[in-house]
């Protein structure tokens, strides 16, 4: 027997495909959990965290205090330029003076790995894409 519609039952299963795909894509793209890196008495993180929050974002939270391992930052940085990931106001990054001598990567990445201060914070990821520190515009393109 033929659906009402005239459609076969090919037709009727596509349907049904087509009705779960807008539903996943509609919760995947608006309601991606955001990996929010954070140290809690951080300003910056406290402000974006507030922000994302008032906008509806659901937050996956990650406390830098615990720290990262050198692997981990590794992945986060990807092929990006690990120097915008140094906290510039860190009292280390300041007596190294890493703005003038950054450090190599793999200092770079051993340094933070061993204090997670010098991680600029926080770092905000939706997918590909991260944001770092307290920028309304651009955490706002993540929502």
């Amino acid at each position: 027997a033929r659906h009402p519609s005239g459609a076969g039952r090919r037709a009727s299963c596509q349907d049904h495909a087509a009705t779960n795909q807008i539903g996943t894509n509609q919760i995947g793209t608006n309601q991606m959990k955001l990996k929010f890196y954070e140290k809690r008495s951080c300003t910056s993180c406290r402000k974006a965290r507030a922000f994302l929050t008032e906008q509806g974002a659901e937050l996956e939270t990650i406390d830098l205090n615990q720290g990262l391992s050198v692997a981990q930052l590794d992945k986060i940085i990807g092929k990006r330029d690990y120097r915008k990931f140094l906290n510039t106001r860190n009292e280390l990054y300041r007596n190294m003076k890493m703005k003038d001598h950054p450090p190599s990567r793999e200092d770079a990445l051993r340094l933070m790995s061993e204090n997670p201060n010098l991680i600029k914070r926080p770092i905000v990821i939706k997918g590909r894409t991260i944001v770092l520190g307290f920028d309304p515009e651009r955490l706002s393109e993540l929502l």
